[in-house]
């Protein structure tokens, strides 16, 4: 087999400088990745999406999956696809409340090193929009947005020992999605592929299904994203977020 024409041109464009970013590991693995993950994948009728969705997907499930590696790969070919720092810097702010920032540490020295590298500067420096007195507010506006109008009294409802967790979390989407430099559907797929990538999230994953159906993102999107992860995360966790993304929209009809 050799590597087909359009997945030839699509790494020539992804890595300009590079002749074969695959072959360092094999030159026949190459092929057979790169004919999959660079032409199957997003020729696929019916199952692609924008080049920016494509690369915010790829890049958040690399860091959902902490691949460290891949991800300093695929970071420069996002960028040369149009991604721009500030977005990419947003998709990193965004993974800590929900990787933690023991695995997405690393990620932040890899970015800041390709930028320096490439000269590449983040054009709002400053993309916070609330106060220490409005996050709270702010976060549960967010939340009402995401997960609707029953979730708007959850900070200071459940069991009191537990409460706080609650209102820290109100307060994290006050902290992130009110931030600039992604849009809350982007935010909401991105979170989509961290709690895909990193396994074992399948209830929080699934609620985040229905937030991505509340702020427009179709189940079809969902399924096209999903189906641009399957050469990054593989099949198992790809048909796991395939179940969750039925089970959420099954959920979500039924609310509707």
């Amino acid at each position: 087999m050799s590597k087909s024409e359009f997945a030839q041109a699509y790494t020539e464009r992804m890595f300009p400088d590079i002749a074969a970013p695959a072959g360092y590991i094999d030159p026949e693995f190459e092929v057979l990745f790169d004919n999959f993950a660079f032409d199957e994948v997003i020729t696929e009728e019916g199952r692609n999406v924008p080049a920016k969705d494509r690369f915010l997907a790829i890049l958040a499930t690399l860091v959902g999956a902490s691949a460290v590696d891949e991800y300093a790969l695929m970071l420069p070919a996002a960028l040369n696809f149009g991604l721009i720092p500030d977005e990419v810097i947003e998709l990193i702010y965004q993974a800590v409340p929900y990787l933690g920032i023991g695995r997405v540490r690393p990620f932040f020295k890899v970015t800041n090193k390709i930028f320096d590298y490439r000269g590449e500067t983040v054009a709002d420096p400053s993309r916070s929009t609330i106060t220490a007195a409005s996050r709270l507010e702010k976060g549960v506006e967010k939340q009402v947005e995401i997960f609707g109008e029953s979730v708007r009294h959850s900070y200071e409802e459940g069991p009191e020992d537990t409460r706080h967790i609650k209102k820290w979390l109100a307060n994290m989407f006050g902290d992130y999605y009110t931030r600039k430099g992604l849009s809350v559907a982007h935010r909401e797929m991105i979170t989509f592929c961290f709690l895909a990538a990193q396994g074992g999230c399948e209830p929080q994953l699934k609620a985040h299904v229905e937030g991505n159906l509340n702020v427009g993102n179709s189940k079809q999107y969902l399924i096209n994203i999903a189906s641009q992860c399957v050469p990054y995360i593989g099949y198992p966790r790809t048909l796991n977020a395939l179940r969750c993304i039925q089970d959420g929209y099954t959920a979500w009809e039924a609310k509707q």
